[in-house]
């Protein structure tokens, strides 16, 4: 018996991935011109309004309602007829600086006693944050994340290019997998729903569908007779974006991550600057959890990390292997504060935070692309030498 799991991906032009995009791309220009800015970004959308709201502390001035319109105007939201567009919808602006009862804990740390520079930055909330990793892809992330991913990649692209003309900024997909035990073994089920111009017909956006997204993203062998395809299953989707559905920061966490594969501690990421450990620290747990995958000493990990406002050492780590490692798990937890620190200064300045990279992760999931600090492998002879040294 198979058991089915799936997972969803959703557009740049969903209206909570554009309040991403606008929220990422208000913190890459904060850490541009100050990258010791204290951000903390949220935007909600709906027809014909923007506001972006939030606390801040930036040394330098930053166009916020510049960043919106050319954030909108990229995306694709550029004719008034989508509900919101960059030349003509309103753009609302309510800032405050970073609460100093906040500031005081993180600019230094309630354990800061041992002169270490890395002691002095306290995590910037309570909170626990996972990573996860797994060898059933070559990115080692699960495989339906990684699939709804591609689709809605190949979504964006085939209407940027003009292949798909008719096609409007909005969409989503969903995928489910057969599992025989830990295995993929195929895909059981697609939904694809795209926004389009109301003047297309449901049978050329199917076929068009299936034909240049469907099977042009998943590989022909996942798919097979009995996959059932599900395209637009209401069979009209014209009011999308904001207009369809108010957007807001934050409300796409298991997009974000894992979908579904791994628990989510609650925290959303997009907005803020890696002092805030909801996202520094899921990132990190995601490159420790990586790192011992790609050494080989276990299958599939779990990291979870847990945190103390104004603190900076961790006050919980634990990994579970899921019964896929070579060693006890207990072993591993302990190589792996051997080889990793997680105290929040410590990330930022191994990960090297304090860039204008964030803007890039808005869409299509954080975990599992090439070009980002927390996907590298540098860590694995390392976490190697030192499971071998205790066997």
């Amino acid at each position: 018996m198979y058991k089915l799991i799936s997972s969803e991906s959703v557009t740049e032009g969903h209206p909570d991935k554009l309040a991403d995009r606008i929220s990422d791309s208000v913190l890459d220009a904060m850490l541009a011109v100050d990258p010791e800015a204290r951000v903390a970004a949220e935007t909600i959308l709906t027809k014909g309004l923007a506001l972006v709201a939030g606390e801040i502390t930036c040394d330098g001035y930053v166009d916020v309602q510049r960043i919106v319109r050319d954030t909108v105007r990229e995306v694709g939201y550029t004719d008034a007829a989508y509900g919101i567009d960059a030349d003509h919808s309103a753009v609302l602006i309510a800032i405050t600086e970073q609460s100093p009862d906040i500031a005081q804990g993180v600019t230094r740390a309630r354990d800061a006693a041992s002169g270490d520079p890395y002691d002095l930055i306290g995590a910037g909330d309570q909170g626990l944050m996972f990573g996860y990793a797994t060898d059933e892809t070559p990115e080692l992330m699960p495989l339906p994340i990684t699939l709804a991913h591609t689709l809605t990649r190949r979504l964006a692209e085939v209407r940027k290019t003009g292949l798909l003309d008719y096609l409007r900024p909005d969409g989503k997909a969903q995928v489910t997998i057969a599992y025989d035990g830990d295995a993929p073994v195929k895909v059981t089920a697609v939904v694809l729903s795209a926004q389009h111009d109301p003047d297309v017909a449901q049978g050329k956006l199917e076929d068009d569908l299936e034909n240049h997204v469907i099977r042009a993203a998943i590989p022909e062998g996942l798919l097979d007779q009995s996959t059932r395809l599900y395209i637009n299953p209401t069979g009209r989707f014209v009011i999308g974006g904001p207009e369809g559905d108010a957007g807001l920061t934050g409300r796409k966490i298991i997009v974000d991550t894992y979908g579904g594969a791994a628990p989510h501690g609650g925290g959303a990421f997009s907005g803020k600057d890696p002092t805030k450990v909801d996202r520094s620290a899921s990132y990190y747990a995601r490159y420790m959890a990586k790192n011992l995958v790609a050494a080989g000493l276990a299958r599939r990990a779990q990291v979870q990390l847990a945190y103390a406002i104004g603190v900076a050492r961790p006050v919980g780590i634990y990994v579970d292997t899921f019964g896929t490692s070579t060693l006890p798990e207990e072993t591993l937890a302990e190589i792996l504060q051997e080889v990793f620190d997680a105290r929040p200064a410590a990330i930022i300045a191994q990960l090297d935070l304090k860039r204008p990279i964030y803007r890039a992760t808005s869409a299509y999931g954080h975990f599992g692309r090439a070009g980002f600090p927390w996907e590298e492998r540098d860590k694995v002879p390392e976490l190697r030498r030192r499971a071998f040294a205790k066997i």
